[in-house]
């Protein structure tokens, strides 16, 4: 089952996820649900109540691990509550831009599929990137972190280019304009 919002943050509640990871995960679900509807708009079907749910769970792992693992954990425990496969699936990879089969043995994870596939996943994981803690940022600052950080900044600007491709237009244009719009 896909929970409803409400659920979704009961979960978070019963699981013991800090105020700030609530707030985080609202603000990403808000970022979701933008590009969610941008692509409902173009034509392209996407699961929306899925990416909001998703994106409102997506750091529920944080409430037990604060490092990249949390995207297995939040996955896992959502699994547990009998939460929808394709909400779980969009849970466990929206950590960095995916990870490859080498970089998640690596970390010691599981071996599974860490790469966002589906428009749903990649909405998530995208979203999540457009937000540092509770504000909506230029995609830029997410390269420069990605770069930091040495992370792959060639997968994360994939992402980027797959959904400016099947959307029309600049994804994260599209969520600072909506964001412009609100205030």
């Amino acid at each position: 089952m896909i929970p409803s919002e409400g659920d979704a943050l009961a979960l978070h509640k019963k699981h013991g996820s800090s105020e700030r990871v609530v707030r985080h995960c609202q603000a990403v679900a808000r970022v979701a649900k933008m590009l969610a509807d941008g692509f409902e708009r173009k034509g392209v079907g996407v699961d929306t109540k899925a990416v909001v749910v998703a994106a409102l769970l997506h750091d529920l792992g944080r409430s037990r691990i604060q490092t990249v693992r949390h995207g297995v954990e939040g996955a896992g425990i959502i699994e547990r509550e009998g939460v929808d496969r394709k909400v779980v699936e969009i849970v466990r990879k929206h950590v960095g831009a995916g990870l490859s089969p080498d970089e998640a043995k690596a970390l010691g994870l599981p071996d599974l599929d860490y790469i966002p596939r589906t428009l749903e996943e990649r909405i998530v994981c995208f979203a999540d990137k457009m937000v540092d803690s509770e504000t909506v940022r230029p995609f830029e600052g997410e390269v420069r972190r990605f770069t930091v950080k040495k992370h792959d900044v060639r997968r994360l600007l994939a992402l980027e280019k797959g959904l400016r491709d099947e959307l029309g237009q600049d994804p994260g244009k599209l969520v600072l304009d909506k964001v412009k719009e609100s205030h």
